[in-house]
């Protein structure tokens, strides 16, 4: 009987490493399985996506050369539409959600969850600090957004980055949004980025990477922006 247990034991145990294997197999089809079908809807070709990774800076260096390649010969598959519904809470709290895009010529639906995020002004601004200001959102954008550049157009130049920190300020006078103050300007009238980075490229050539982030662009340049308001 004592050898009837060891016997079921083991069983049990090689079912349960059979489960394990099983499932693993299945998550890394999955991933080849998503990585066909993202390198198929940018290149139109079907099942000859290249399976080997180079990662560099935690950036698949390989599948950025590819959609850069698969973009220069249908450009089409570069234009995205980001979006963000906002609600009012109360005061000056409100709550954006975020979620669904269109980019690589379809919606995306990768997302089974929106990302919320609140906004709401500290108590000197009769807020109660439930979330950042919206101009405090602004530097975070711009951090991340000029972070993300570097750290992409560094990798795709063969750059690696082993640390990466950056601080943000930003000058803004209230009599602009009061209205209290004719000619004064009620956004930033300046923003300072210092980034610390350890890597193998001169600071020089890191900052030059920062002119390809988008909302380096949306801040630095006008762009055009449409308001249109409607009866509940």
């Amino acid at each position: 009987m004592a050898a009837d247990r060891c016997n079921e034991e083991d069983g049990g145990r090689a079912g349960a490493d059979s489960d394990a294997s099983d499932s693993g197999r299945w998550q890394r089809f999955r991933r080849e399985v998503d990585r066909q079908f993202f390198y198929s809807l940018l290149t139109g070709k079907k099942g000859d996506c290249p399976v080997q990774q180079k990662q560099l800076n935690g950036v698949d260096v390989g599948q950025l050369e590819e959609n850069i390649q698969a973009i220069g010969k249908k450009p089409a598959l570069a234009k995205f539409q980001f979006r963000a519904s906002n609600q009012w809470v109360n005061g000056s709290h409100n709550r954006s959600v975020i979620k669904g895009f269109y980019g690589v010529g379809q919606e995306d639906a990768t997302r089974t969850e929106p990302f919320v995020l609140e906004a709401d002004e500290p108590p000197v601004l009769l807020g109660a600090d439930r979330g950042p200001n919206p101009t405090e959102h602004v530097l975070h954008a711009l951090a991340a957004c000029l972070t993300t550049s570097m750290v992409y157009h560094a990798a795709a130049r063969g750059i690696r980055i082993e640390s990466l920190e950056s601080h943000l300020e930003g000058d803004l006078d209230l009599q602009g949004f009061l209205g209290v103050a004719e000619g004064m300007r009620p956004g930033y009238q300046g923003v300072r980025v210092s980034f610390k980075v350890k890597s193998n490229a001169s600071p020089e050539q890191l900052r030059d990477l920062c002119k390809y982030s988008p909302v380096h662009d949306i801040v630095s340049n006008r762009v055009p922006v449409t308001i249109s308001v409607t009866q509940a």
